[in-house]
């Protein structure tokens, strides 16, 4: 039987019921919230599953502060209108009362604040109590000092502000605050705003005095760069960020004029004393800077700090010496200044603070020699103006060499000196340093400016100018040769045959690979062209030079691992120097073009001896273009072009003898084809078969040499080109001959080649021998088949063509019903 529990017993267990469920509840709510808010962190993006949880916009203690910085502000505003405005409603008792009352509230409650907890309320109270006292000392100017000089009172009221704020600061610091910082090791003060400011008022006393008493510019400077030791000494010593960003900005910005003003004092300077005075000002200045550097715990810091001092210093001392010494000497004492800053390298000191002097040192050498690029330039490019005046008389001097008519640069005595000593430092210092190599290329780059502007800068006289070159020439490729010496050395016997010529050669660029070779043969190269063009200026100079340059570099090429360079340029040289002698001895061009191929036949020579040395390429390639310039100088007499052609095809083919070089046969041909044919146009030869078939029968004996080697070879490649070259003029000249004779032999040849072609199963010859036999024939045939169309009559063309059409209209329906019948014949048999 059922039984049913009473109605007490019944509304219990409900309960519990219930009570189970809304536990329940609330454990599932809890879980959901949970699994939402990390849906929400993994995915910001809102999804479907877990929509995103609302957040606010503004934290609360970002809040809070809005709220206190505006409350500040805003009784600041209503302080100041307050003293401005209406200042004049109350007496002297009540005015001093009310600011002063407001101003010990104002300043009495962080403490209150602090002692409870609100730091930020305490922060946004003492703020506005320091604007206040600011305030309080206005109302005491205009009140009891009516009198003092408002710069004055500005220097006094700002010393005492700062006092009273920094005493205010350090007070409220050794306050207990209600709630500690857990986890916070910095140190810190109870409020953050009066320490920053007190320095920010510290700024102004000494210049605002400076300003007040007149003093001088050397006084204000001195100012600035004083109140920039001191905020440098805060910002090293001072333990809140704060107070260092606040320091940070003063030294910067003080000490920035402060040097600004002290390089400008130090231009402007009209004699030793004021020279001394902002020597004095800029030394304090690299003093504060190196002091900085020193102290500062960065090592890019102490870098930057380091070189700003040491640049600093060197204009101190180069503006002193410049008050003394004659201008001249400006740049070589900033230079000698710059150099001693090198000396900090043995010093004892921090290593940061050794690179920036060495750095700084580096870039007053940088500024020392881009003194002399002015003169460097024109010692180097002035020749050049001597193109147009060749041989027109030796200058005076070799100042005159090098200028011509522009202007020679001031206070360039010294050029020579600064490029030494920049030289003598990069060879000294960079011995021991990892940059040891690109040390002693700038050394010998430096050096050898100094020895090419010497001769101008001193006015030596021509002669001694071009011996000074010369020397240079020789010394540049000495070093060249010398600074090889480290690289493991190469034996040459006293007798070489062919075969030691060429392993010999396969190592001569070797010594180009590595920089200061390399470095030595380019300043050779320049040092050659800048003699030659110096030498323009007279005709004998011109020829020794010449001379001397090809042997030179000859030898180096010979002598050293140079060639790939020293080679061509002694071609170079060698193709200027006949040039030269044609014009000297009254040769007309034409006739220097065959003085000139002597030196493509040398390049063949010596290229020849090298075999498959790096020498081969660049020796050919020179000797090539000495060629080009041999047939341009020829161009105008065509006798003499022709001759110069073919002399140049004796001199490709002797290369084209060797295996690796058969390809130069083509281009041998072809000079001999053009010397030809510019041989025929001077015998006023106009039939074209003169001009093709020396072309045709070279490419078909060629043609066929390379069809037996390749039976794969197709007879368009073979015998195609050469055929066209004469059966396409000849057809052309055929037609618009009106004689028998020409039509009659083509025609003989092209039945000839196409019976050639038919007999060998030749495509090319069959074909383009049909096709001229065909033309051949038609143009034989059109007179008459002229007079047969004339004597037709009218109507007998349209109806052949109508007959024609309709043929053709019948092949056509005839094509489409065969097609239609076999695609129905294969759709049955689906």
């Amino acid at each position: 039987m059922t039984s049913f529990p009473s109605p007490a017993e019944e509304l219990r267990v409900l309960d519990a019921e219930l009570r189970h469920l809304d536990a329940r509840r609330a454990f599932l709510l809890s879980r959901r919230a949970w699994l939402v808010n990390a849906l929400y962190a993994a995915a910001p993006g809102p999804t479907s599953a877990a929509p995103p949880v609302r957040r606010p916009e503004a934290s609360a203690p970002r809040v809070q502060n809005v709220l206190l910085v505006l409350g500040g502000v805003l009784l600041t505003v209503a302080a100041i209108a307050f003293t401005l405005v209406s200042w004049g409603h109350l007496g002297i008792a009540g005015r001093a009362l009310v600011l002063g009352a407001v101003t010990v509230a104002a300043l009495g409650a962080p403490v209150l604040l602090l002692r409870r907890g609100l730091r930020s309320t305490a922060e946004a109270v003492a703020g506005l109590g320091l604007a206040l006292t600011v305030l309080d000392a206005y109302a005491l100017h205009e009140v009891a000092f009516t009198g003092a000089d408002g710069t004055g009172y500005a220097a006094v009221a700002a010393a005492v502000l700062a006092t009273v704020w920094t005493a205010y600061g350090l007070g409220l610091a050794a306050l207990p605050t209600g709630v500690a910082e857990s986890g916070s090791t910095a140190p810190r003060t109870a409020l953050g705003l009066p320490l920053p400011l007190a320095l920010v008022a510290a700024q102004l006393p000494l210049l605002l005095w400076s300003f007040a008493v007149n003093a001088s510019v050397e006084t204000v400077t001195a100012v600035l760069l004083v109140t920039a030791a001191a905020d440098t000494a805060i910002a090293l010593r001072a333990p809140l960020k704060p107070v260092r960003i606040v320091a940070v900005v003063g030294a910067s910005g003080w000490g920035a004029w402060g040097v600004l003003a002290a390089g400008w004092l130090s231009w402007v300077a009209a004699g030793p004393s004021a020279a001394a005075r902002a020597a004095a000002l800029l030394a304090l200045a690299a003093a504060i800077a190196l002091t900085t550097a020193w102290l500062a715990p960065k090592p890019a810091l102490a870098l930057g700090t380091a070189l700003t001092g040491g640049l600093v210093a060197v204009a101190g001392l180069g503006g002193l010496a410049r008050a003394v010494l004659p201008e001249v000497w400006t740049v070589p004492a900033h230079l000698l200044c710059g150099i001693a800053l090198l000396t900090a390298v043995r010093a004892q000191a921090p290593e940061p603070v050794r690179r920036g002097l060495v750095h700084a040192s580096a870039v007053v050498q940088g500024f020392a020699l881009a003194t002399t690029v002015p003169t460097v330039a024109i010692a180097l490019l002035g020749p050049v103006g001597l193109l147009e005046r060749i041989w027109s008389g030796a200058p005076s001097d070799a100042r005159a060499a090098v200028t011509l008519d522009a202007p020679w640069p001031p206070n360039t005595a010294t050029v020579p000196l600064v490029l030494a000593a920049v030289a003598g430092v990069l060879a000294l210092t960079g011995r021991t340093t990892p940059w040891r190599t690109p040390a002693l290329v700038g050394a010998s780059v430096l050096a050898w400016a100094t020895v090419l502007v010497l001769p101008a800068v001193l006015e030596l006289p021509y002669a001694a100018g071009l011996v000074t070159h010369g020397v240079l020439l020789v010394a540049t490729l000495a070093f060249a040769g010398l600074a090889r010496s480290a690289a493991p050395e190469h034996p040459r016997p006293s007798t070489v045959p062919t075969e030691s010529v060429a392993s010999t050669a396969s190592t001569v660029s070797d010594g180009l690979r590595s920089p200061l070779p390399l470095a030595g043969t380019l300043l050779a190269l320049v040092t050659s062209v800048s003699l030659v063009l110096h030498s323009l200026a007279s005709e004998p100079a011109t020829l020794i030079a010449l001379v001397a340059s090809t042997v030179l570099f000859a030898a180096a090429a010979w002598r050293t691992d140079l060639g790939a360079l020293a080679a061509p340029a002694s071609l170079v040289h060698a193709t200027a120097l006949t040039s030269a002698i044609g014009a000297s001895v009254g040769w007309q061009p034409q006739h220097t073009a065959l003085l000139v191929l002597t030196v493509p036949a040398i390049a063949a020579l010596v290229a020849a001896r090298l075999a498959d040395s790096p020498m081969t390429i660049p020796v050919e390639a020179t000797g090539a273009a000495a060629g080009l310039l041999a047939i341009a100088l020829s161009a105008t007499h065509p006798p003499l072009l022709a001759l110069t052609l073919a002399l140049c095809g004796v001199i490709v083919t002797g290369r084209a003898v060797r295996p690796d070089r058969r390809h130069l046969a083509y281009l041998a041909a072809a000079l001999f084809v053009t010397a030809s044919w510019v041989r025929l146009a001077v015998w006023d030869v106009g039939s074209p078969e003169a001009y093709t078939l020396p072309v045709t029968l070279p490419a078909l004996v060629v043609g066929h040499l390379r069809r037996r080697g390749d039976r794969t070879a197709s007879s368009w490649t073979a015998y195609g080109p050469g055929l066209a070259v004469t059966l396409v003029p000849s057809l052309v000249a055929a037609w618009a001959d009106t004689h028998w004779l020409r039509p009659l032999l083509l025609g003989s040849a092209a039945l000839a080649v196409t019976l050639l072609g038919a007999r060998h199963r030749l495509q090319a010859p069959l074909l383009l021998g049909g096709a001229t036999l065909a033309l051949v024939a038609l143009h034989e045939l059109a007179p008459y088949i002229a007079q047969v169309v004339d004597a037709l009559p009218r109507w007998v063309p349209p109806a052949l063509a109508g007959l024609a059409l309709l043929a053709a209209g019948a092949t056509y329906e005839q094509r489409l019903r065969d097609a239609r019948r076999v695609r129905e014949a294969l759709g049955k048999l689906t």
